[in-house]
């Protein structure tokens, strides 16, 4: 309960929250004294940004309650990936000898980048 919202992620989450919140709260403020004024037009904005204050409420809540991947999902996708390096690997191999010099430096280029570590997600622990 404490990583869901003491990590830095959910932190910075609250942040933009209260952020956005505030100018929701500054645009109602602006637009109702604009339609107090005598613009019609501005009684229609002071309903809208409300509505956008409540639907990034909701898009924080989606935020923090992503369903966490299991470690079998983990394994499973593991698996999966190293499949189908195992199937490029063959199909490189199988077509190396005709490949250009060029496309055969980008290919290489391309299987060190699948290598390298992935980028954490919003949703993977």
């Amino acid at each position: 309960m404490r990583a869901k919202y003491f990590s830095r992620r959910a932190i910075g989450l609250h942040f933009a929250l209260l952020l956005w919140i505030a100018m929701c709260a500054s645009a109602v403020w602006w637009q109702v004294g604009r339609a107090v004024e005598g613009n019609s037009l501005s009684f229609l904005y002071s309903i809208e940004w409300p509505v956008f204050g409540v639907l990034g409420v909701l898009g924080w809540y989606a935020l923090l309650n992503l369903e966490q991947v299991t470690v079998d999902q983990q394994m499973v996708r593991r698996e999966y990936e190293e499949k189908m390096r195992a199937q490029a690997v063959t199909a490189r191999d199988v077509t190396r000898a005709d490949e250009d010099p060029t496309l055969a430096a980008y290919n290489d280029h391309l299987a060190r980048l699948s290598h390298l570590p992935k980028k954490r997600l919003w949703g993977h622990g």
